[in-house]
């Protein structure tokens, strides 16, 4: 791989709390690579999407875990 095309290899990690359907999921993707494409010029084949979804009883905000939330 040339540096050049290493420049072309974006990778994009999300991360999120679980519960969207995996039609959502699916489209964020596009969506994200859609971005990626149009704002580096990166052909959509060489853009790395990693979902990470985090269980609510794994996340925290302001000290209180999402499924502590009402």
């Amino acid at each position: 791989m040339t540096p050049a095309e290493e420049l072309t290899m974006p990778l994009v990690h999300i991360e999120l709390v679980a519960g969207r359907s995996q039609e959502q999921l699916k489209q964020m993707v596009k969506d994200v690579t859609d971005a990626i494409v149009k704002n580096t010029g990166a052909p959509a084949e060489h853009v790395h999407v990693v979902l990470n979804e985090m269980a609510k009883d794994r996340y925290a905000v302001g000290g209180v875990l999402k499924s502590d939330e009402q």
